[in-house]
C-alpha cells in the first residue's frame, strides 16, 4: 500500500455538470491555476447529469407550475418562477460565450428548443392555468405566452395527447415556443474535453475517501485508486464537493460547523421511453402536469421530447420510488451512514413531518406496470403498453435541515451551497433545478470563497455573462438583447430550424 503525496491549488470531487462548470469557469478566470478532478466512476458525467438520469429541461418556469403557487386571497406568486427564469438565463449566457469562444463548437450537441407546455384537467386547474398566465405573461421574461382551453387548438399542440380523449371534464394548456431541451450529459462531456486540453489533471475510478484539515488551513483528500488499489493523498487551498448524492458522506467528513444538522433523503426515478418512432414523431413539446397531492415538487409528471444521441426520443415520467443509496452506483447503507450524533433529531423530525410523503414513495414503488400506464394514459389515452419501455433515472439527495420557517428536519426541495466561513471548501447538495442553474450556482460558490478574487474577476465574468449582477426584469432592454443573441448562438431561433 503506497500512497503518494501531491500538492494542487483546486481539487474537484465528481465529474459531474456542476464540476464541469466550475472547473471552466476558474479557467477563464485564472488560467494559470492547477485543477485536480476525482470521479469514482470510469467516465464523467455518469451519474445525475447523465442524459438518462435527469429530465433535460432547460428549467426556466416556462412550464413547472411548482414554481407559482397560489396564495390565500387567489393571486398568483410568481417570485420563484422569475428567479429560476433569470438563473436559466445566466447558463445561456455561458454556453453562448463558450460557442462564440470556439469552446463549443456545435451547441446543437446540447441544447435544442422545444416548445414547453403546461397541461391541466378540470375546472379549479384550469382557473389557476389561467391565471397563471395573466400574471406571467405581464412579465417581459415570459412573453410569448399561449392560452387555450379549445380542444380544436389543442389538437394542433398536442395532437398525440387530445387523440382519443373523452372531454367530460374541462382542460387547458399554455404554450411557449422558448423553450429548451438541454443534454446534461452531452454538456458535461464537451466541457470535461475542453478541460482536458486546458491540462485539467482528471482521475477516472478514483474514489475520495475522506477530507481533513491541515495545520496550515488547506485540505488534505484521501484518493482510493480503484484499478491499482493504492491509497493517494491529495491537498488542496480549495475543494469543491460536487459528488451528487455522494456529496453530504464527503461533506461530514470535513466536520466544518456547517456540515452539522442537515441530513438527506434519497429519492429515485423511473421514466418510460416510447419505442416506436411513429409515436415519437406525433409528439414535439415537453408537457407538465400537475403534481399529485403529497408528491414532490421532483415528480410532476410529464411527458418530453428529448433529443439523445442527435435522435429524437420521447419519455414520460418521473414514478418516484426509495433507494437507501444515495448514488444509483452507491451503497444500500448510505442513508443509514449518514445519519450522525449531531443529525439524528433533525432525520427523526423529518420522518415525522413527512409522513405524508413516505406514503407516496411507498405507493409509488408498489406500482404495477399496468398502473404505470395508466398514469401515462392520462397524457396519452391512446398509449399501449408494448409500445413503452422502462429507464431507471438517477438518484436524488434532497437535503434536510433546521429551518427558521419550517422548525427542525425541514424538506428542503432546491439546490444548495454549504461552504465554510473562509471559503476553502464548498460542497453543493439538493436537486431540482439542479442543472439547469448550474452557472448561476458556481457563481455562488465563487462569491462564498473567493470574495478577495471578485473584484479583480468581475469585468471577465461580465464578458462571459453580461447580466452578472443586474436583475434581468428590472433591465428589460438588456434581457431583450440577450435572449435575442443567446438564442442565436445557442441555434434556438425556433422558425430557422426546420423539424423533422
Amino acid at each position: 500500500m503506497s500512497s503518494v503525496q501531491n500538492k494542487t491549488d483546486v481539487i474537484l470531487i465528481g465529474a459531474g455538470i456542476m464540476s464541469a462548470t466550475l472547473g471552466t469557469l476558474l479557467k477563464e478566470l485564472a488560467p494559470e491555476w492547477e485543477i485536480k478532478v476525482f470521479e469514482k466512476l470510469e467516465n464523467e458525467g455518469e451519474e445525475s447529469s447523465n442524459e438518462w438520469n435527469n429530465a433535460g429541461t432547460g428549467h426556466a418556469a416556462l412550464c413547472e407550475l411548482n414554481y407559482t403557487s397560489e396564495k390565500s386571497d387567489g393571486s398568483i406568486d410568481i417570485s420563484k418562477a422569475i428567479k429560476v427564469n433569470e438563473q436559466f438565463q445566466l447558463s445561456r449566457q455561458f454556453w453562448s460565450y463558450l460557442v462564440k469562444s470556439n469552446l463549443i463548437r456545435n451547441p446543437q450537441d446540447f441544447i435544442m428548443p422545444i416548445p414547453h407546455i403546461s397541461f391541466v384537467q378540470g375546472e379549479k386547474n384550469v382557473t389557476f392555468l389561467k391565471k397563471r398566465m395573466e400574471a406571467l405573461s405581464a412579465n417581459p421574461l415570459f412573453q410569448g405566452m399561449e392560452f387555450s382551453d379549445d380542444p380544436e387548438k389543442l389538437k394542433e399542440w398536442i395532437p398525440l395527447m387530445m387523440e382519443g380523449r373523452t372531454l367530460n371534464e374541462p382542460i387547458a394548456a399554455t404554450k411557449i415556443d422558448s423553450g429548451t431541451d438541454v443534454n446534461f450529459g452531452a454538456l458535461t462531456r464537451i466541457l470535461f474535453d475542453h478541460l482536458k486540453r486546458k491540462n485539467v489533471e482528471i482521475n477516472y475510478k478514483h474514489s475520495v475517501k475522506d477530507i481533513k484539515r491541515t495545520s496550515d488551513g488547506s485540505w488534505k483528500v484521501k484518493v482510493y485508486d480503484i484499478d491499482s488499489g493504492k491509497i493517494e493523498y491529495h491537498t488542496a487551498k480549495f475543494v469543491f464537493i460536487g459528488a451528487g448524492g455522494g456529496s453530504l458522506p464527503l461533506l461530514q467528513k470535513t466536520g466544518i460547523p456547517e456540515s452539522k444538522h442537515i441530513g438527506g433523503f434519497p429519492v429515485s426515478g423511473l421514466f418510460m421511453v416510447c419505442n416506436n418512432p411513429e409515436i415519437v414523431a406525433q409528439h414535439h413539446a415537453k408537457v407538465y402536469g400537475k403534481a399529485k397531492v403529497g408528491a414532490p415538487p421532483m415528480s410532476v409528471p410529464h411527458l418530453d421530447t428529448r433529443y439523445i444521441d442527435n435522435k429524437k426520443t420521447l419519455l414520460f415520467g418521473p414514478f418516484a420510488g426509495f433507494s437507501p443509496k444515495f448514488l444509483k452506483t452507491g451503497s444500500n447503507f448510505d442513508l443509514i451512514g449518514s445519519v450522525k450524533p449531531n443529525n439524528v433529531f433533525t432525520m427523526l423530525a423529518a420522518g415525522v413531518k413527512e409522513i405524508g410523503l413516505t406514503k407516496y414513495l411507498i405507493q409509488q414503488v408498489m406500482l404495477s406496470n399496468e398502473k404505470r400506464m395508466e398514469e401515462l394514459r392520462e397524457f396519452i389515452p391512446t398509449a399501449k403498453s408494448e409500445d413503452w419501455d422502462i429507464v431507471v433515472a438517477g438518484q436524488r439527495v434532497q437535503v434536510i435541515k433546521d429551518t427558521e420557517t419550517g422548525g427542525k428536519g425541514t424538506l428542503q426541495f432546491g439546490t444548495e451551497v454549504v461552504s465554510s466561513t473562509d471559503g476553502s471548501i464548498a460542497a453543493l447538495l439538493g436537486a431540482s433545478p439542479g442543472a439547469s442553474t448550474a452557472v448561476h450556482v458556481m457563481l455562488e460558490v465563487l462569491e462564498k470563497c473567493f470574495p478577495q478574487n471578485m473584484k479583480k474577476w468581475e469585468p471577465k465574468i461580465k464578458e462571459m455573462i453580461p447580466s452578472y449582477g443586474v436583475s434581468l426584469v428590472e433591465n428589460l432592454e438588456l434581457f431583450q438583447e440577450i435572449h435575442t443573441s443567446t438564442a442565436h448562438t445557442l441555434g434556438l431561433v425556433e422558425k430557422e430550424l426546420a423539424y423533422n
